[in-house]
This record gives C-alpha cells, sequence and structure tokens, in this order.
C-alpha cells in the first residue's frame, strides 16, 4: 500500500507538471496572438485607405477573401504570389460593394475570390476565444490542489510493506513500550475489548524532547498491531485560505475510517493544537477552526471504531486544555532521554550494519553521552563511519567514534587555522583555569580532555568524563558549576593579568544558572521559595513581580556570579603550580587526555 500511495503521489506530482507547462504554452500562445493581431491592426488601418487608392488606380490584379472574415489578401500586377499583403477591412459588405459598383459601372476592376471559411480554423479560434476563461479555472484547480484539498496523509502499510518497524527495532523505551502495549492488544484483538465494554484512549499523546524516539515508537505500534499507519506532520493542516485546515482534517479522518483499524499519527501536534486565541489575525482564526475540527473528529468516533490518534510533541505545555481532556488524548506517554543502559542499546542497534573494531567500547561511550537522544547516538556513529571511511579504515575505531562526538558537540577540528603564540598562552591558561577548579570541586566531573586547538567558534575546549546520569542537581552542584564555569575567566586575570573575550560563553552559561537558581529553581535566602518562568510569558511574568522585586533579583544574581568568581580565583591562587603545569603542557602538545592531566596532579 505505501508503495502504491508513492506511486499515485508520483503520478500526481507528473499530471500536475505536464499540466502547469500546458498552461503555461496556452497563455504564452494567446498573448503572442492578441499581440500579434493589435499589431497588425494598428499597421491596416493606414494600409486600407492605400488600398482604396490602389483599386482605383487599377494596381490590384486580385483580391481572396474568407467567409466570416475581414482579413483578405490583395495580389498586384506583375507580382509573384509571396509577395501578396495581408490587409484588414473595417467592413467586409461595404468593400464587396464598393467592388461590385466598380464592376457595374464599367471600370476595370480586380478579380475578387471568395472561399468557404475553413472549419478546423473555425474551431480552433473558438478555443483561443475562451482560453483566457479556461486557464483561469485550471489555475484555480491547481492552487485549490496545493493547498491541500486533494487526498493527504502518507499511509504505511506493515503487512506489505518492506521496511516494517517493531518493538525490536526501538532500543531502550521498555516502560514507554509496556504502557502501550495494551494499545498493540487492542488493535489486535478489538472484539475481546469491545465485548467487555471496555474502551481503549482514543488518542496518545507522545511527549518527549527532539530525537527521543516518539515517531518511531508510533510506527513500532503500527508494525507489531499490523495495521495501517497514516502520518501526517502538523504543520500541513496550516493553510492560506479559511477552511481548508479543517477540510483536510476532515479527510484525513475519511480516509482514516476506510483503513479501519489503523493508526493516524499527527507529528508535531502543537502546530495546530496550541491555546485558543479569542480575536487575533485570520491566521489564529483559521488555526482556530482546525483545532475545531480536530476535537469534533476525535469526538465523533463510535465506539466500534478501530481508530487510534498518535500525536507527537516536544512542547505539550502549549496545547489547548480541550485536546488533553477524557475522550481525546485520553493518555500521555513521556519518553524521556535515554540514560547509560538504553544508551548502550541504541549504540549496538545502530552498528548491527557496521563494521567496528573489537576493541570498541560502546558502554563507555555510552558513559560520555549522558543527555543525549536517540537520534544524536545515531548520528555519532553515522558520523564515525564516515571518518572511518575517509581515513581508510577497514573498521570503526573507538578514535573514530571519539572524534565524531568531539566533532559534533564542540565543532570540526581547525589545525591549519594559524595561531598567534600570544592568543595560543592565553587560550591554553582560560582551559587550564577550567580543568583545574573542576579538579578541586568534588561535585564536577572528571576532566576527559583538554585542548587549545580551534573547534568551531570555539578557540579551545574542555571535555569532561560524565560517571553517571543525573536526573536532579543540588545547589551545591550548581554553585560549583558556576566555579567552574568562571575558572577561565579567573585563570586570564591571575596569570597574564588581563581579560579577553573568549569567556563570554561561559558568562553567559553561567548567568542563566545563577538565575534560574533564584527564580525557577528558589535556591536564594532572600528571594524565597518561588518559581518564575520566563519563557512562557516574560511581560507578564515581570509585572507580577514588580520593579523592586526585579531589582533584588538583578542583585542577587550579581552577588552570586561574584562570589563564585572570588571562589575560582581563591583556588588557582592556592594552586598556581598546577594551572602554570597544565597550561605549559597545553602549549607544548596543545591537547592533553585525562592520564596526562592527572599525572600533573600526582607529582
Amino acid at each position: 500500500m505505501q508503495n502504491k500511495n508513492k506511486g499515485k503521489n508520483k503520478k500526481k506530482i507528473i499530471w500536475t507538471c505536464v499540466a502547469a507547462v500546458l498552461l503555461l504554452i496556452a497563455l504564452g500562445l494567446t498573448i503572442f496572438l492578441v499581440v500579434k493581431n493589435n499589431k497588425k491592426a494598428e499597421e491596416d488601418k493606414v494600409y486600407y485607405t492605400q488600398l482604396i487608392t490602389e483599386i482605383s488606380e487599377n494596381k490590384i490584379e486580385e483580391i481572396e477573401m474568407t467567409t466570416g472574415s475581414k482579413s483578405i489578401k490583395v495580389h498586384y500586377y506583375n507580382t509573384d504570389k509571396k509577395d501578396d499583403k495581408s490587409v484588414i477591412i473595417p467592413d467586409t459588405q461595404a468593400f464587396v460593394e464598393l467592388i461590385q459598383d466598380k464592376i457595374s459601372s464599367g471600370s476595370q476592376a480586380p478579380k475578387l475570390i471568395q472561399n468557404p471559411k475553413n472549419p478546423i480554423l473555425n474551431f480552433f479560434e473558438s478555443i483561443v476565444s475562451f482560453l483566457p476563461t479556461i486557464i483561469l479555472c485550471a489555475m484555480v484547480v491547481l492552487l485549490f490542489q496545493m493547498q491541500g484539498l486533494g487526498d493527504k496523509g502518507k499511509v504505511y502499510d506493515p503487512s506489505v510493506s518492506n521496511d516494517k518497524v517493531t518493538f525490536k527495532d526501538v532500543a531502550g523505551l521498555d516502560e514507554e513500550k509496556q504502557e502501550v502495549m495494551g494499545i498493540v492488544d487492542f488493535l489486535k484483538n478489538s472484539k475481546k475489548y469491545t465485548d467487555m465494554g471496555a474502551k481503549v484512549p482514543k488518542g496518545v499523546l507522545l511527549a518527549g524532547k527532539p530525537g527521543t524516539g516518539k515517531t518511531l515508537l508510533a510506527k513500532a505500534i503500527a508494525g507489531e498491531a499490523s495495521v495501517p499507519f497514516i502520518s501526517i506532520s502538523g504543520s500541513e493542516f496550516i493553510e492560506m485560505f479559511a477552511g481548508l485546515g479543517a477540510s483536510r482534517v476532515r479527510k484525513l479522518f475519511d480516509k482514516a475510517e476506510k483503513l479501519s483499524p489503523c493508526i493516524i499519527f499527527i507529528d508535531e501536534i502543537d502546530a495546530i493544537g496550541s491555546k485558543r486565541t479569542t480575536g487575533g489575525s485570520g491566521a489564529d482564526t483559521e488555526n482556530n477552526q482546525t483545532l475545531n475540527q480536530l476535537l469534533v473528529e476525535m469526538d465523533g468516533f463510535s465506539s466500534d471504531t478501530s481508530i487510534i490518534v498518535m500525536a507527537a510533541t516536544n512542547r505539550p505545555e502549549m496545547l489547548d486544555e480541550a485536546l488533553l481532556r477524557p475522550g481525546r488524548f485520553d493518555r500521555t506517554v513521556t519518553i524521556g532521554l535515554p540514560d547509560i543502559n538504553d544508551r548502550e542499546k541504541i549504540l549496538k542497534l545502530h552498528s548491527e550494519n557496521k563494521k567496528l573494531e573489537a576493541d570498541v567500547d560502546l558502554r563507555s561511550i555510552a558513559g560520555d553521552t549522558a543527555g543525549f537522544s536517540g537520534a544524536e547516538l545515531a548520528n555519532i556513529i553515522n558520523e564515525a563511519a564516515i571518518l572511518a571511511a575517509d581515513r581508510s579504515h577497514k573498521k570503526i575505531s573507538e578514535q573514530d567514534i571519539q572524534d565524531a562526538l568531539n566533532k559534533i558537540t564542540v565543532g570540526l577540528e581547525k589545525r591549519n587555522r594559524v595561531v598567534s603564540d600570544k592568543d595560543k598562552k592565553l587560550t591554553a591558561y582560560h582551559e587550564a583555569g577550567h580543568a583545574v577548579v573542576s579538579k578541586y570541586l568534588p561535585t564536577q566531573d572528571t576532566v576527559k580532555e583538554v585542548s587549545i586547538i580551534p573547534r568551531g567558534v570555539a578557540g579551545g575546549y574542555t571535555m569532561y568524563k560524565t560517571t553517571e546520569d543525573k536526573f536532579f542537581i543540588s545547589k551545591t552542584e550548581m554553585e560549583e558549576k558556576l566555579i567552574s564555569l568562571l575558572g577561565g575567566r579567573a585563570a586570564e586575570k591571575i596569570a597574564l593579568n588581563d581579560i579577553s573575550t573568549g569567556a563570554s560563553n561561559d558568562l553567559e552559561v553561567a548567568m542563566q544558572i545563577a538565575r534560574d537558581m533564584i527564580i525557577v529553581y528558589g535556591m536564594n535566602d532572600k528571594i524565597g521559595p518561588m518559581s518564575i518562568n520566563l519563557n512562557q510569558d516574560p511581560y507578564e511574568q515581570l509585572q507580577l513581580l514588580g520593579s523592586d522585586m526585579q531589582d533584588a533579583i538583578g542583585k542577587e544574581v550579581k552577588a552570586k556570579l561574584e562570589e563564585s568568581y572570588k571562589k575560582a580565583q581563591e583556588i588557582l591562587i592556592m594552586h598556581r603550580d598546577k594551572l602554570d603545569a597544565v597550561a605549559g603542557l597545553l602549549i607544548e602538545k596543545e591537547k592533553i587526555n585525562e592520564e596526562e592531566f592527572n599525572s600533573i596532579f600526582k607529582a
């Protein structure tokens, strides 16, 4: 079924292109004929008076006319037929009478030949006269077709597809798969549930960060149940004409009823499911109508209709409450980022068809990629395969994977960039400051690699080794993270008695952490236990705070950053020998690993 739909879509595109080309040709022909006739008409207005004069002077031998046409051909004495001229006469009957009067008076007159009208030419002229109307109608039809009045929604049928996706193709997500197992059983054995009087959720919302596997899980449910899977994006409902989005919703559910039992999957549903607004622009009104139609269609399911609507979003807080009430999206399945065990499974899954060296430790790589989504992990393995091929390796080595990880997280290494000795020394002390300060902070991760080789927009970087997945962060950890971030700026000040623009990103991140500690997580004694989310409606939130509270928050953020900067300086002054040693080794080697870094602290 999927291949059939692809074939239909391909034919539809071809015929649309052909129709567009034919319309352009017809439009060009019409314009050409109109311009040509207008040009001729302007020329012949002057020439007709000359024609009358030449008839009276007996210069014309023969005149050829066609019934119903005002165009005549004029043949002069002692000339070839190819030199005949065409003239538009204003009144055919008056012109014929003029010739007849000349004949009846006994004067010499040109020979008058009258030809019957060509029926094929007559038909063509009729078509040309209607061309503007035909073109206008065709353009309107094409415009509406482009706007989505046609059949929409890609159909994936696992029963006939060669790329059937099942739960074994979804690494990790064990709890999430267990939660949706009931939906699979319902689609397989719906009669068992309806006989019992049970109602299976009409809608299931998959919420999670981008790349966590929401679409893959929905497709796997369809594959496990062996039912058609209709996929459409929320943005495909957004149209420029009023009512077309609602029309597309109706057509989507009509298609689903014909394919029942099946799954409708709406990706990025927040594009049409955002909270409804009052008033606003025409676009807001159209989005409201589309959402209203979706709500009506979901309510319109009969109890014996085996259609389940699944939707994915990474912004569930944006959705309208009417969508989330029982009877519509009854169940919300939250898909989080994978833990170390799931990351290892995902890496193994995406490495199945790739050649890996025997010493590649996917468990170690999983430990270094805390916070990565499934899509990002797949990208790392793919980038490693590309690097291995570029380097003419027979198999993917662990170094290829590490380099791919660095490339994705930090940027492409730029060894050929010319860096002055002054900038090299400044970068070395900056990165050494981060690494040394982190070494003396108990809650911070272990330093894995320090480099002053430019990558992306960064002049250097300090990479940390994640030892465990963290779902909660304590106040102490956040405070020490601030100290670590400001270690680079502190090292510049202590070692070089100067500061640079290299700490701009560190300051931006530190500012965000300090602000979140105070206004989001309530980790400040003076401000108290309060949470203000400036991402939702910053103007309204700030209005609630008042100017005095805003000033107080600003002072506390500033005090927290100054305190962290002071502590970073204290650590570096106390361990100045380690700072100089790490910076010196970086200037010499440009990149040092975990063992080389730790060896400095053993001395």
